[in-house]
């Protein structure tokens, strides 16, 4: 690997790479979809559990048979875990993935 200028010599390859651009931006592409896709979650995982506490009687609003609106919100939480696995699969498929394994050829180059 080679030294920059004003770059220590006793690092670790390890804290070479942490301090690296290219690290920064992994992280960067990470936190992009990661936070505010989580917020997103809880934001409706929030609001099913208000409205169980809060709107009972909207949640027992009968859809088809015994099925109402709150078996269907709740049913649609799998859904959303599952549709955000899809979405972050391809995310780093794309964005993620390709940056890592040039870090790791990296790191593994130096060894």
């Amino acid at each position: 690997m080679n030294e920059r200028p004003g770059e220590s010599t006793d690092k670790t390859i390890y804290e070479q790479v942490q301090a690296s651009p290219e690290f920064a931006d992994l992280r960067s592409r990470l936190r992009r979809f990661v936070f505010p896709m989580s917020a997103a979650f809880l934001v409706w995982y929030l609001a099913y559990v208000l409205l169980a506490s809060y709107a009972p009687q909207f949640m027992a609003i009968k859809v088809l048979g015994n099925i109402n609106v709150g078996l269907i919100i709740g049913l649609l939480q799998f859904v959303t875990t599952f549709l955000i696995t899809t979405l972050y699969v391809r995310y780093a498929n794309k964005h993620l993935d390709p940056a890592a394994e040039r870090l790791r050829e990296r790191i593994e180059g130096a060894a």
